[in-house]
């Protein structure tokens, strides 16, 4: 397919954080652009905004096919959306191109440098702070990103068209559409095995995209990963590798040992291990592409972080407030790490909603050893998202599995009281699912109750 000659993108669960990122790239480029979504979010109204029409019922009936011509209309849509949807359908049974989203990105991509950053953690993090660098050093970058950057509050940066720096997503294996000039992998620890069935067909599907970088392509892995590449680490003898870590107020502050040279005293202000090697990757890919040391340096001290990745709603004296999206037992692992780290002597509580039935059965044991280092939890009903209930797999049968004695299964409803009851000083609320929109309701009514 030549975009060029598209008029019309129409997307198919617009609001989606992938979708709408690609959405803002064809309104910058001059198509007209419109969409489907299920609700209304703060997405939705950034690209109504914008001036993108955008509509929440799904009927066939108010498409209006005279304007749509088939020559000229690219129909996205996002693997979310389940195949009864009668929009797609309608679409589909009058023979318009209708196109994944990942299939969209990758012709995006296909005639730019392209940066990828795969792996089942990290990703969001890494990509947002390797445009942030990519950025600051005057880089022509397009990048699409898997959340909302504090430095840029959105999704979607643009500073020209050269380069283009891009999340790797192994869902659906959606990452094989790409063909990256650089790519790096974090991890591959076992996830989506509703879509792969066991670890080894998931870790088999990373070495499926290692093998797309095109020729003479650069492939970065974490050290221990099972794949050739250059290697990335902290304190582990890497290529790139992070030694003499130190925490100055807050701030981890490091040194970066290259290939060729030693960077001295760098400063990133985000918390945990996890995060320090995401600046890691992030910084090796930039200087890798040529980015000047020093320029980098300056940026990933300024870099701020990524909306519900370890966000700071509340950090005072009395109380600390923290969301994050994480939604796997290594993630939720990582979360408590960077608490203790930061907060070793403060009690903490976590909210945690579970997201899928399929990834809680798959993870259960998982879920109940990262859940239970955390002193107390309040858990919520598992968000479902694209799938039907599973039988026998609820919150109530997770939370036995919890070897944390001080434990609760609590409603939506119930999470300021509840959160206030434990008496805790620092306050989670985690997971991938609808919670991330009862933030800003949480935080009014804890800072009022600490007045």
């Amino acid at each position: 397919m030549n975009l060029e000659h598209i008029h019309h993108v129409y997307f198919i669960g617009i609001g989606g954080v992938g979708m709408s990122a690609l959405a803002r790239y064809f309104h910058a480029h001059n198509k007209q652009v419109m969409g489907y979504d299920k609700t209304p979010t703060e997405t939705t109204a950034g690209l109504i905004e914008l001036g993108i029409a955008v509509h929440f019922e799904d009927d066939a009936a108010n498409l209006d096919f005279n304007q749509l011509s088939i020559d000229h209309t690219l129909v996205v849509y996002t693997p979310a959306i389940p195949k009864t949807h009668s929009e797609l359908n309608a679409f589909i049974k009058a023979g318009y191109p209708v196109m994944k989203r990942a299939q969209v990105l990758g012709l995006v991509t296909q005639n730019t440098y392209c940066l990828a950053v795969a792996g089942t953690h990290g990703k969001t993090t890494t990509t947002s702070i390797l445009a942030h660098l990519l950025y600051s050093c005057d880089v022509p970058l397009t990048a699409f990103l898997g959340g909302f950057s504090e430095n840029y509050q959105s999704n979607y940066i643009s500073k020209g068209t050269a380069v283009t720096v891009v999340e790797a997503d192994e869902f659906d294996r959606s990452f094989l559409t790409l063909s990256p000039n650089m790519a790096c992998i974090t991890s591959m620890d076992a996830d989506h095995l509703d879509i792969y069935g066991d670890a080894a067909t998931l870790q088999t599907s990373f070495k499926d995209f290692a093998a797309k970088l095109k020729p003479e392509g650069t492939l970065f892995v974490k050290q221990g990963l099972t794949l050739a590449g250059k290697t990335y680490g902290i304190e582990d003898g890497s290529d790139y590798c992070a030694t003499n870590i130190r925490i100055h107020n807050g701030t981890y502050v490091f040194d970066v040992q290259t290939p060729s040279t030693t960077l001295n005293d760098i400063k990133f202000n985000l918390p945990g291990r996890h995060n320090l090697s995401n600046a890691l990757i992030a910084l090796a890919m930039a200087a890798e592409y040529g980015c000047p040391h020093q320029q980098l340096a300056k940026a990933l001290a300024l870099y701020k972080g990524v909306k519900r990745r370890f966000t700071y709603h509340i950090k005072t004296s009395e109380l600390v407030y923290i969301d994050d999206y994480a939604h796997h037992p290594e993630e939720i692992k990582a979360v408590y790490q960077a608490v203790k780290e930061m907060f070793p002597n403060r009690r903490n509580v976590i909210v945690f909603q579970p997201h899928l039935f399929s990834r809680t059965r798959d993870f259960a044991e998982g879920f109940a050893e990262s859940l239970s280092l955390f002193d107390e939890v309040l858990l919520l009903d598992i968000y479902p998202a694209r799938e039907l209930p599973i039988a026998g797999v609820d919150a109530a049968w997770l939370l036995e599995k919890i070897t944390q004695t001080n434990k609760q299964l609590i409603s939506k409803s119930d999470i300021v009281q509840k959160v206030k009851e434990s008496g805790a000083s620092v306050v989670l609320t985690v997971g991938a699912g609808d919670i991330g929109e009862d933030v800003k309701h949480i935080k009014q009514a804890l800072e009022l109750a600490e007045k």
